[in-house]
């Protein structure tokens, strides 16, 4: 099974938009940063746009800008709003179900998941947008200029 990266290309975009707060980024400039097609930029960012993160425009000085200072972004945010799981899940099949021993161990794995996405979605709450982009400086593709060089 083909691990997701959604979560990370939404980090990854919002960074970006971030660092160039004044100017919106077309789905094209955030697609060779991402090194990915511009349809998969719009449709991550669609789903950040309906949980109120990003805006879009089109026209002339269209694109993609946040709506909110990074800093108030928490990583659970945009994880709750790609509708992603980090966790595997282990449940049996449904037709498994009258075996006492497959409901024994799917209630106790289904008691450790939910501890575990509990401590995780702890964990992405207390990080933010801003936190990931200052640890990502100084880097080179943002010189002291504020320049956008990437690609």
């Amino acid at each position: 099974m083909k691990r997701s990266s959604r979560l990370s290309l939404a980090l990854h975009a919002l960074v970006h938009l971030h660092k160039q707060p004044n100017q919106a980024m077309t789905s094209t400039t955030l697609a060779r940063c991402l090194m990915t097609n511009p349809v998969v930029v719009r449709r991550v960012l669609g789903e950040l746009r309906e949980a109120g993160l990003v805006a879009s425009a089109k026209g002339h000085d269209g694109g993609w800008r946040l709506l909110l200072p990074a800093a108030e972004i928490s990583l659970y945010a945009v994880y709750a709003a790609m509708g992603e799981n980090l966790l595997i899940r282990t449940e049996s099949d449904p037709g498994d179900e009258q075996c006492g021993i497959v409901r024994s161990v799917n209630a106790v794995m289904g008691d450790f998941i939910a501890d575990a996405e509990a401590l995780l979605a702890a964990r992405l709450q207390s990080i933010s947008l801003d936190d990931i982009a200052r640890q990502a400086m100084p880097h080179p593709l943002y010189p002291p200029t504020g320049d956008h060089q990437h690609g």
